[in-house]
Protein backbone atom coordinates (compact mmCIF):
# COMPACT_ATOMS: atom_id res chain seq x y z
CA UNK A 1 0.00 0.00 0.00
CA UNK A 2 1.29 3.40 -1.07
CA UNK A 3 2.14 5.90 1.80
CA UNK A 4 0.54 8.88 1.10
CA UNK A 5 1.48 11.92 3.05
CA UNK A 6 -0.78 14.02 5.21
CA UNK A 7 -3.15 16.69 3.45
CA UNK A 8 -2.58 20.53 3.94
CA UNK A 9 -4.35 22.66 6.51
CA UNK A 10 -4.69 25.88 6.92
CA UNK A 11 -1.42 28.11 7.86
CA UNK A 12 0.43 25.11 6.91
CA UNK A 13 4.16 26.07 5.41
CA UNK A 14 4.79 25.23 2.19
CA UNK A 15 9.15 24.72 2.22
CA UNK A 16 10.23 26.29 -1.76
CA UNK A 17 13.94 25.25 -3.03
CA UNK A 18 15.27 25.36 -6.41
CA UNK A 19 17.12 21.48 -6.40
CA UNK A 20 17.98 21.46 -9.92
CA UNK A 21 18.16 24.72 -12.07
CA UNK A 22 18.21 28.54 -11.23
CA UNK A 23 15.34 30.77 -10.83
CA UNK A 24 15.56 34.62 -10.11
CA UNK A 25 13.30 35.78 -6.91
CA UNK A 26 11.13 37.72 -9.19
CA UNK A 27 10.18 34.60 -10.68
CA UNK A 28 8.83 33.17 -7.73
CA UNK A 29 7.44 35.89 -6.02
CA UNK A 30 3.89 35.90 -7.57
CA UNK A 31 3.35 32.17 -6.23
CA UNK A 32 5.04 32.90 -2.68
CA UNK A 33 2.25 35.77 -2.66
CA UNK A 34 -0.93 33.04 -3.97
CA UNK A 35 0.74 30.36 -1.11
CA UNK A 36 0.10 33.07 1.14
CA UNK A 37 -2.51 35.22 0.72
CA UNK A 38 -4.70 33.63 -1.74
CA UNK A 39 -4.36 30.21 -0.38
CA UNK A 40 -3.93 30.24 3.21
CA UNK A 41 -0.79 28.53 3.54
CA UNK A 42 2.62 29.78 5.11
CA UNK A 43 5.80 29.87 3.22
CA UNK A 44 9.66 29.18 3.98
CA UNK A 45 11.60 30.39 1.20
CA UNK A 46 15.02 28.15 0.84
CA UNK A 47 18.04 29.70 0.21
CA UNK A 48 18.56 28.41 -3.86
CA UNK A 49 15.72 30.84 -4.30
CA UNK A 50 17.64 33.43 -6.99
CA UNK A 51 21.22 32.20 -6.37
CA UNK A 52 22.67 30.75 -9.23
CA UNK A 53 26.37 28.45 -9.96
CA UNK A 54 26.67 27.93 -13.48
CA UNK A 55 23.71 26.09 -15.11
CA UNK A 56 22.17 24.96 -11.47
CA UNK A 57 20.99 26.96 -8.43
CA UNK A 58 24.27 26.68 -6.72
CA UNK A 59 27.19 23.93 -6.33
CA UNK A 60 26.09 20.15 -5.39
CA UNK A 61 26.50 20.74 -1.61
CA UNK A 62 24.31 23.91 -1.33
CA UNK A 63 21.49 22.20 -3.34
CA UNK A 64 21.04 19.59 -1.07
CA UNK A 65 21.91 20.94 2.23
CA UNK A 66 19.15 23.62 1.40
CA UNK A 67 16.23 19.90 -0.01
CA UNK A 68 18.02 18.42 3.17
CA UNK A 69 16.93 21.28 5.73
CA UNK A 70 13.57 21.41 4.53
CA UNK A 71 12.38 17.62 4.68
CA UNK A 72 14.58 17.60 7.87
CA UNK A 73 12.25 20.07 9.04
CA UNK A 74 9.09 19.75 11.08
CA UNK A 75 7.04 22.61 10.14
CA UNK A 76 7.39 21.97 6.60
CA UNK A 77 4.21 20.32 5.44
CA UNK A 78 4.93 20.28 1.52
CA UNK A 79 7.75 21.17 -0.88
CA UNK A 80 7.61 22.84 -3.70
CA UNK A 81 10.10 22.86 -6.02
CA UNK A 82 10.31 26.22 -8.02
CA UNK A 83 11.90 24.49 -11.42
CA UNK A 84 13.11 21.83 -13.05
CA UNK A 85 16.47 22.28 -15.45
CA UNK A 86 19.20 19.62 -14.14
CA UNK A 87 20.16 18.59 -11.39
CA UNK A 88 18.72 16.42 -9.10
CA UNK A 89 20.54 13.34 -10.55
CA UNK A 90 23.65 14.61 -9.03
CA UNK A 91 22.17 15.31 -5.26
CA UNK A 92 19.53 12.34 -4.93
CA UNK A 93 22.01 9.86 -3.75
CA UNK A 94 23.36 11.71 -1.10
CA UNK A 95 20.08 12.76 0.53
CA UNK A 96 18.87 11.20 3.78
CA UNK A 97 15.26 10.77 3.77
CA UNK A 98 15.75 8.78 7.29
CA UNK A 99 13.33 11.29 8.86
CA UNK A 100 11.32 11.89 6.10
CA UNK A 101 10.37 7.72 5.93
CA UNK A 102 9.18 8.45 9.10
CA UNK A 103 7.37 11.57 8.50
CA UNK A 104 6.73 12.34 4.72
CA UNK A 105 5.47 15.23 3.18
CA UNK A 106 4.24 16.34 -0.08
CA UNK A 107 7.15 16.43 -2.52
CA UNK A 108 5.43 18.71 -5.50
CA UNK A 109 7.21 19.67 -9.13
CA UNK A 110 7.45 18.04 -12.77
CA UNK A 111 10.23 17.52 -15.51
CA UNK A 112 14.00 17.06 -13.34
CA UNK A 113 11.60 15.94 -10.18
CA UNK A 114 10.75 13.42 -12.14
CA UNK A 115 14.27 11.86 -10.19
CA UNK A 116 12.70 12.59 -6.77
CA UNK A 117 9.32 11.21 -7.45
CA UNK A 118 10.80 8.11 -8.85
CA UNK A 119 12.80 7.63 -6.61
CA UNK A 120 10.26 8.38 -3.61
CA UNK A 121 8.14 5.50 -5.29
CA UNK A 122 10.63 2.81 -5.95
CA UNK A 123 13.02 3.02 -2.48
CA UNK A 124 10.31 4.45 0.17
CA UNK A 125 6.81 3.74 -1.46
CA UNK A 126 5.64 7.28 -0.64
CA UNK A 127 3.64 9.42 -2.74
CA UNK A 128 4.55 12.74 -4.10
CA UNK A 129 2.98 15.37 -6.68
CA UNK A 130 3.49 15.73 -10.15
CA UNK A 131 2.56 19.16 -10.42
CA UNK A 132 2.95 22.78 -11.70
CA UNK A 133 5.60 24.78 -10.24
CA UNK A 134 6.59 28.15 -9.48
CA UNK A 135 6.06 30.11 -12.59
CA UNK A 136 2.91 28.66 -13.46
CA UNK A 137 1.38 30.94 -10.88
CA UNK A 138 2.69 34.09 -12.47
CA UNK A 139 0.56 36.28 -15.11
CA UNK A 140 -2.49 35.25 -13.31
CA UNK A 141 -1.78 31.50 -14.22
CA UNK A 142 -2.85 30.10 -10.53
CA UNK A 143 -6.18 31.35 -11.56
CA UNK A 144 -6.74 28.05 -14.07
CA UNK A 145 -7.72 24.85 -13.50
CA UNK A 146 -4.21 23.23 -13.58
CA UNK A 147 -2.70 25.38 -10.73
CA UNK A 148 -5.83 25.35 -8.94
CA UNK A 149 -5.39 20.90 -9.18
CA UNK A 150 -2.33 21.41 -7.38
CA UNK A 151 -4.29 23.05 -4.48
CA UNK A 152 -6.94 20.53 -4.54
CA UNK A 153 -4.46 17.66 -4.24
CA UNK A 154 -2.90 18.87 -1.28
CA UNK A 155 -5.77 19.74 0.19
CA UNK A 156 -6.84 15.81 -0.41
CA UNK A 157 -9.64 16.38 -2.91
CA UNK A 158 -10.18 13.21 -5.57
CA UNK A 159 -9.20 14.05 -8.86
CA UNK A 160 -10.66 13.57 -11.94
CA UNK A 161 -9.83 14.68 -15.13
CA UNK A 162 -10.75 14.95 -18.96
CA UNK A 163 -8.91 14.90 -21.96
CA UNK A 164 -10.38 14.81 -25.39
CA UNK A 165 -10.08 12.25 -27.68
CA UNK A 166 -7.16 11.42 -30.41
CA UNK A 167 -7.38 9.75 -33.38
CA UNK A 168 -4.18 7.18 -31.75
CA UNK A 169 -6.13 6.49 -28.67
CA UNK A 170 -6.53 2.51 -28.16
CA UNK A 171 -10.08 2.06 -26.44
CA UNK A 172 -10.14 0.50 -22.88
CA UNK A 173 -10.19 0.72 -19.16
CA UNK A 174 -7.34 0.28 -16.63
CA UNK A 175 -6.80 0.35 -13.09
CA UNK A 176 -3.31 0.67 -11.63
CA UNK A 177 -1.11 2.88 -9.71
CA UNK A 178 0.13 5.71 -10.93
CA UNK A 179 3.86 5.93 -12.76
CA UNK A 180 5.97 8.63 -14.61
CA UNK A 181 6.93 11.79 -16.13
CA UNK A 182 9.59 13.41 -18.27
CA UNK A 183 10.14 10.59 -20.61
CA UNK A 184 13.90 11.84 -20.83
CA UNK A 185 14.73 11.52 -17.18
CA UNK A 186 12.92 7.88 -17.00
CA UNK A 187 14.98 6.63 -19.54
CA UNK A 188 17.86 8.55 -17.76
CA UNK A 189 16.98 6.43 -14.24
CA UNK A 190 16.88 2.97 -16.17
CA UNK A 191 19.51 0.42 -14.27
CA UNK A 192 19.60 3.12 -11.61
CA UNK A 193 18.50 2.87 -7.59
CA UNK A 194 15.44 5.46 -8.67
CA UNK A 195 14.42 3.18 -11.68
CA UNK A 196 11.06 2.35 -10.35
CA UNK A 197 8.66 -0.83 -11.49
CA UNK A 198 6.28 0.06 -14.05
CA UNK A 199 4.24 -3.62 -14.18
CA UNK A 200 0.53 -3.29 -13.58
CA UNK A 201 0.67 0.40 -13.47
CA UNK A 202 -0.73 3.56 -15.45
CA UNK A 203 2.66 5.03 -16.82
CA UNK A 204 2.63 8.73 -18.20
CA UNK A 205 5.07 10.07 -20.00
CA UNK A 206 5.79 13.84 -21.47
CA UNK A 207 8.66 15.43 -22.69
CA UNK A 208 9.94 18.82 -24.08
CA UNK A 209 12.62 20.25 -26.49
CA UNK A 210 14.14 16.77 -27.40
CA UNK A 211 15.31 15.51 -31.40
CA UNK A 212 12.55 12.90 -32.79
CA UNK A 213 15.30 10.37 -32.82
CA UNK A 214 15.77 10.89 -29.86
CA UNK A 215 12.27 10.41 -28.45
CA UNK A 216 12.23 6.73 -30.68
CA UNK A 217 15.63 5.93 -28.64
CA UNK A 218 14.40 6.41 -25.25
CA UNK A 219 11.29 4.61 -26.00
CA UNK A 220 12.72 1.95 -27.14
CA UNK A 221 15.57 1.95 -24.03
CA UNK A 222 12.12 1.27 -22.05
CA UNK A 223 10.55 -1.03 -23.99
CA UNK A 224 14.12 -3.37 -23.92
CA UNK A 225 14.44 -2.60 -20.56
CA UNK A 226 10.93 -4.45 -20.10
CA UNK A 227 8.87 -1.00 -19.02
CA UNK A 228 6.30 -0.97 -21.79
CA UNK A 229 5.02 -4.69 -22.10
CA UNK A 230 3.34 -4.95 -18.78
CA UNK A 231 1.23 -1.59 -18.42
CA UNK A 232 -2.22 -1.53 -17.16
CA UNK A 233 -2.63 1.50 -19.86
CA UNK A 234 -0.44 4.41 -20.87
CA UNK A 235 -1.10 8.31 -20.75
CA UNK A 236 0.96 10.19 -23.27
CA UNK A 237 1.07 13.91 -22.11
CA UNK A 238 3.00 16.58 -24.16
CA UNK A 239 5.49 16.43 -26.40
CA UNK A 240 6.45 19.96 -26.49
CA UNK A 241 8.96 22.02 -29.30
CA UNK A 242 10.25 18.69 -30.27
CA UNK A 243 13.30 18.90 -32.56
CA UNK A 244 14.14 17.23 -36.09
CA UNK A 245 17.65 16.44 -37.89
CA UNK A 246 19.04 18.19 -41.35
CA UNK A 247 17.82 14.64 -42.56
CA UNK A 248 13.72 14.24 -41.36
CA UNK A 249 12.72 11.64 -39.13
CA UNK A 250 10.16 11.04 -41.01
CA UNK A 251 7.50 11.26 -38.02
CA UNK A 252 6.18 12.98 -35.16
CA UNK A 253 6.85 12.47 -31.77
CA UNK A 254 3.23 10.91 -31.23
CA UNK A 255 3.55 8.54 -34.71
CA UNK A 256 6.20 7.33 -33.02
CA UNK A 257 5.32 6.68 -29.37
CA UNK A 258 1.79 5.27 -31.29
CA UNK A 259 4.32 3.02 -32.98
CA UNK A 260 6.39 1.78 -30.04
CA UNK A 261 3.64 0.39 -28.20
CA UNK A 262 1.10 -0.75 -30.97
CA UNK A 263 1.92 -4.60 -30.43
CA UNK A 264 0.13 -4.36 -26.83
CA UNK A 265 -3.38 -4.48 -25.82
CA UNK A 266 -3.27 -1.99 -22.78
CA UNK A 267 -5.34 1.10 -23.61
CA UNK A 268 -3.61 4.17 -24.35
CA UNK A 269 -4.21 8.25 -24.91
CA UNK A 270 -3.03 10.90 -26.40
CA UNK A 271 -2.93 14.78 -25.34
CA UNK A 272 -3.65 14.18 -21.95
CA UNK A 273 -2.80 17.51 -19.92
CA UNK A 274 0.17 16.60 -19.01
CA UNK A 275 2.84 18.23 -20.08
CA UNK A 276 5.72 21.29 -20.06
CA UNK A 277 3.31 23.82 -21.22
CA UNK A 278 0.16 25.24 -19.29
CA UNK A 279 -1.59 22.07 -19.47
CA UNK A 280 -1.02 20.53 -16.87
CA UNK A 281 -2.62 18.53 -14.39
CA UNK A 282 -1.74 17.58 -10.73
CA UNK A 283 -0.75 13.91 -10.22
CA UNK A 284 -0.21 11.69 -7.40
CA UNK A 285 2.51 9.16 -8.39
CA UNK A 286 1.74 5.56 -6.77
CA UNK A 287 -1.54 6.55 -5.84
CA UNK A 288 -4.38 4.52 -7.48
CA UNK A 289 -6.55 5.70 -10.65
CA UNK A 290 -9.05 4.31 -13.10
CA UNK A 291 -8.14 5.39 -16.91
CA UNK A 292 -11.46 5.27 -19.25
CA UNK A 293 -10.54 5.68 -22.59
CA UNK A 294 -13.69 5.84 -24.96
CA UNK A 295 -14.62 6.83 -28.28
CA UNK A 296 -15.67 10.44 -27.35
CA UNK A 297 -14.02 10.88 -23.66
CA UNK A 298 -11.19 10.57 -21.79
CA UNK A 299 -11.45 10.43 -18.10
CA UNK A 300 -8.71 9.60 -15.40
CA UNK A 301 -9.75 9.65 -11.58
CA UNK A 302 -8.87 8.63 -8.16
Amino acid sequence: MIKTPPYLQPGDVIGIVCPSGAMPVEKTSECVRVLNEEWGFRTKVGKTIGTQFNYFSGTDEERLNDFQQMIDDDEVKAILCARGGYGMTRIIDKISFKKFKKNPKWIIGYSDITVLHSHLYANYYISSLHAPMAAAFNGAGYINRFVQSLRNALEGKKAKYTADPHEFNKKGEAIGELAGGNLSLLAHLVGTDSDSKTRGRILFIEDIGEYLYNIDRMLYQLKRSGKLSKLAGLIVGGFTDMKDTERPFGQTAYEIIRDAVSEYDYPVCFGFPVSHGKENYALKIGVGYKLRVGKSKVMLEE
